[in-house]
């Protein structure tokens, strides 16, 4: 009766607490990010500092949470979310466009960063690229893109055969490809292209910007769905940073429209196809 009377006690006590995510950042002192070396979403130094206007707002998020630091591991945008989900990041910072599918699989925060997506190919177009249509309507064309990303999708969703979608590692290598005839174009967001073209200093490119059809999207720092306390937490200084005008001074500078973000919001963005 007796043990029947303390197992029935044990029952009705409330569990333990598990661990608050943003108490463990706290203790730790650093957040583990997930980028890509996309500049001006991401970029990191020649002395290894993580910069770009994705990291910049999260530094500054974290920052007014009592995370000090941020480490930031290099992936591509097709391993950015297994990781998430696995643990071995804390958040994705990187420009990870939101979409339905993503939106199910990570806790977005509300928006931060919005671009359209563009063409890097030989100057004058001469083939005429303006849509992702056009590559899948042309037999001999190759468009190269992230794998994993926006970019890809959309193309594949736009018929683009996978024979003649070329996975492109890094924005280096997409602009090597263009140059050496190997990919017709090369496809990321404007503000990506703009950068990557105005870098390389080559009079032979040019970037051709929307690609129609292709819809306007905005990214948010992403969490796994177990951590949408510390996602909650994220949005109420990220909200304060838009408001105190912070957040345009950190993001305008890389070309980046506050207003984009600030006139739109996540459930809007979760359910644009």
């Amino acid at each position: 009766m007796k043990t029947t009377l303390i197992a029935a006690l044990l029952l009705a006590a409330p569990l333990p607490a598990l661990a608050d995510k943003l108490d463990d950042l706290k203790e730790a002192g650093t957040a583990r990010i997930a980028i890509g070396n996309e500049p001006p979403f991401t970029a990191i130094g020649a002395d290894g500092k993580v910069s770009g206007a994705a990291p910049d707002v999260a530094r500054a998020v974290f920052a007014a949470l009592g995370v000090a630091d941020l480490e930031a591991s290099i992936l591509d945008y097709g391993a950015m979310i297994p990781s998430l989900q696995a643990g071995r990041v804390d958040a994705i910072t990187a420009g990870l466009f939101m979409k339905p599918e993503r939106c199910d699989a990570v806790a977005y925060s509300e928006p931060i960063l919005c671009d359209a997506e563009a063409l890097l190919l030989p100057k004058g177009n001469p083939k005429g690229f303006k849509s992702y249509a056009d590559f899948a309507n042309d037999p001999e064309a190759r468009l190269g893109a992230p794998g994993g990303g926006t970019e890809e999708k959309l193309a594949l969703d736009a018929g683009v055969p996978r024979d003649r979608l070329v996975v492109v590692p890094d924005a280096q290598s997409g602009l090597k490809m263009v140059q050496d005839g190997r990919i017709d174009a090369y496809s990321l967001p404007v503000l990506s292209l703009n950068d990557l073209l105005a870098k390389s200093g080559d009079a032979s490119l040019e970037v051709v910007a929307p690609v129609q059809g292709a819809p306007v999207y905005c990214d948010g720092a992403a969490f796994n769905k177990r951590d949408t306390a510390l996602r909650d937490a994220f949005d109420v200084e990220l909200a304060k940073l838009k408001e105190s005008g912070e957040f345009a001074r950190i993001i305008e500078p890389y070309g980046f429209s506050a207003e984009a973000a600030i006139s739109t919001n996540r459930e809007a963005l979760c359910a644009q196809q």
